[in-house]
């Protein structure tokens, strides 16, 4: 992947082939999570590692090199298999319980509907802040007790993440499925993008 810290001129002005460069690497990221996370149990390495990959590119304006990269996910594939687990599980109740709601299946109508649509952009949020988290070095369990302690201190922070996922997932649902994994890689960088702009302020007497 190519450095987006070249400037396009001697102003050091970025023009639309940086745009263009950008876009076409984010796209190729996407394609590389998906990949990586296909078997499933590997879900969570691929978003860390994919997670890690922009952290270093929003920071520093260059990618990680593929051997440091390889090397992550290699090491991130075992303790990410509970988190994977985890995900899926919650994933697959969520969406199990929406659709019951959706077509009438269990009692509740559109204010159950409309609950368990608001717990779940919450929850995706949340989820987004982890991920955001871990790609800075954090490990899974750390990160979910930074970013539940973020979205306490951080509520607008929080909305603004879960804003972001269901976005993602209506586009991903809109879009031809080929595009689908192009998405996932601009969805991690708006991620770390609107993490960091809304950055949470710091708790008096906690790191």
């Amino acid at each position: 992947m190519a450095s987006r810290a070249e400037p396009a001129d001697a102003g050091g002005r970025r023009d639309w082939r940086d745009v263009a460069r950008d876009a076409a690497d984010l796209a190729l990221l996407g394609i590389l999570l998906t990949v990586a996370a296909a078997p499933l149990l590997t879900a969570a390495a691929a978003v860390s590692t994919a997670s890690a990959a922009v952290h270093t590119w929003t920071r520093t304006g260059r990618w990680p090199s593929a051997r440091a990269t390889l090397r992550r996910f290699g090491g991130a594939v075992l303790p990410g298999v509970p988190v994977s687990l985890v995900a899926l599980a919650v994933a697959g109740l969520l969406a199990a319980d929406l659709a019951a709601l959706a077509t009438g299946r269990v009692p509740g109508g559109p204010p159950a509907l409309l609950v368990t649509a608001l717990v779940t952009a919450g929850l995706l949020g949340y989820a987004g802040l982890v991920v955001v988290e871990v790609g800075g070095g954090a490990p899974w369990r750390g990160a979910a007790r930074t970013a539940a302690r973020a979205c306490l201190d951080a509520p607008t922070r929080w909305a603004a993440l879960s804003g972001v996922a269901v976005l993602a997932g209506v586009l991903a649902v809109l879009v031809t499925p080929v595009a689908v994994p192009i998405l996932a890689g601009y969805t991690v960088a708006a991620l770390h993008a609107v993490a960091r702009r809304l950055a949470a302020p710091a708790r008096a007497g906690l790191p």
